[in-house]
């Protein structure tokens, strides 16, 4: 396929030649639903035959339906090919000397749009390229670990990740920086929390809702905010370094075994569930929220535990859902269950045989919530009482995806239940806690009239 042309077929083909306009091309698209000036871009071989799309002015991009166009004409021409700028990251004296672990995510990246492919910057001259305010807050190394989807990363990646923290912690670094897609930093954050237990510094996973080349981005504020809070803060803990509102004001610190992805888009994407977080941070400076917190030492001391048994399962319980479900489990060797349940942490009755068949085989059953805020009370309620009866073991106000890494984590260091049970009641970085606080649960809903008045006066 000519370069004219590129990636566009059937009937989106015959509509650029229809017009005579170019892959590349500064374009009024006239249609249908009103006009449209942007750059034609190329398409992927497996992207449909509907559509062209546009780079518009303001950075975004829009898909014409071939149906809609009346019209195309050509405007101009500016081929894009996108470099990511490379300047040699400066060292200076006096400065945070931090670490950037990279594991896939596209935290500082641009997409080529000649060729479809996202490319990252990794390297500190890229980064420093790309966000020079990062040489305003530390002197910088990088290392890229592995390149994988968010949705990839796994025990395998959760351990030599571990070891690469702790390496770096007897090497004497004052930071660490994990550049992390966001759809599964939770998890990641939450084993690290096990993994690598009361680090001398600050542990800090970072990553981006929306791609560097977009207007709105968060990657590069993410970033810097990221970056300060691994050379000057003082809570030495795995933490996730996020959007706070929506808006770029300022960013939050919240502890690795309770913080939680909550929406697919925001930017302020993650809450820290069932407590407050450890901190606002902005460009300034740090503003902690919480006092109980491990601080930053001087020694190199650190308890490394990169263990893992990768047959457990989070398994969410649903009306209806039928004992197989537990028994193909336990026929498939899963050691460990977590169960996301009902309420005050409830299954249905017909799964009951099947949980006493799995506790007898030696599969452990810890339990959770499906509210995510609030606890596990199994007492309340028969169902609850029963359940524990047959060996099923309340997790208090455990996140399900913590329950899940911490108990692949304790099976990774010994198969005795009871052994088991003791890590996974004993609480380790406040992923159980003995109470929630009152602002640790607050859910707005919109279109009553005192939270309307309450966002009125308050910027989203």
């Amino acid at each position: 396929m000519s370069d004219m042309f590129k990636g566009y077929k059937g009937r989106a083909l015959e509509t650029l030649k229809r017009f005579n306009v170019r892959v590349w091309s500064d374009t009024l698209t006239k249609t249908s639903r009103g006009d449209f000036q942007g750059v034609i871009l190329p398409r992927a071989e497996n992207d449909d035959d509907k559509h062209i799309v546009l780079k518009l002015a303001t950075g975004y991009n829009v898909g014409v339906a071939v149906d809609t166009i009346l019209d195309m004409k050509e405007l101009g021409y500016k081929e894009a090919h996108y470099k990511i700028p490379e300047k040699e990251f400066p060292i200076s004296a006096g400065k945070p000397f931090i670490k950037l672990l990279g594991t896939g995510g596209t935290i500082a990246s641009r997409l080529d749009y000649r060729t479809g492919a996202v490319i990252p910057a990794f390297s500190p001259g890229e980064l420093y390229g790309a966000v020079p305010e990062l040489a305003d807050l530390c002197n910088l190394t990088t290392d890229k670990l592995f390149a994988v989807f968010s949705e990839n990363m796994g025990p395998q990646q959760y351990k030599k990740l571990a070891v690469a923290i702790g390496k770096e912690i007897k090497k004497g670094i004052d930071g660490i920086v994990i550049g992390h897609g966001t759809d599964t930093m939770h998890h990641t954050a939450a084993a690290l929390s096990y993994m690598v237990q009361n680090p001398p510094v600050p542990i800090v996973l970072v990553g981006s809702q929306r791609s560097s080349d977009r207007p709105s981005s968060d990657a590069a504020l993410n970033l810097m905010h990221a970056v300060k809070a691994a050379g000057e803060s003082d809570i030495a803990e795995v933490m996730v370094c996020m959007f706070g509102p929506t808006s770029d004001e300022y960013g939050l610190l919240h502890r690795g075994t309770r913080v939680r992805k909550m929406h697919s888009s925001y930017r302020s994407t993650f809450r820290t569930i069932g407590d407050i977080p450890l901190a606002m941070i902005d460009r300034k400076k740090i503003t902690p929220l919480q006092e109980n917190y491990n601080r930053r030492r001087q020694d190199r001391e650190v308890t490394m535990q990169p263990y893992f048994e990768e047959k457990v399962t989070l398994l969410y319980y649903y009306p209806n859902m039928q004992p197989d479900i537990i028994d193909s489990l336990v026929d498939c060797g899963y050691k460990g269950i977590v169960i996301a349940g009902t309420g005050l942490g409830h299954v249905n009755k017909p799964v009951y045989p099947a949980v006493e068949r799995a506790v007898k085989k030696g599969v452990v059953i810890y339990m959770t919530v499906q509210t995510l805020w609030g606890y596990v009370h199994m007492y309340v309620y028969d169902t609850g009482r029963d359940l524990m009866a047959k060996g099923i073991i309340p997790t208090e106000n455990m996140l399900p995806e913590v329950a899940y890494v911490k108990l692949g984590w304790a099976l990774g260091q010994t198969d005795d239940p009871d052994e088991v049970r003791k890590i996974m009641l004993t609480p380790i970085c406040s992923d159980i806690t003995p109470r929630e606080p009152y602002n640790g649960y607050l859910i707005y809903q919109g279109g009553i009239p005192e939270v309307e008045e309450f966002i009125r006066k308050t910027r989203k």
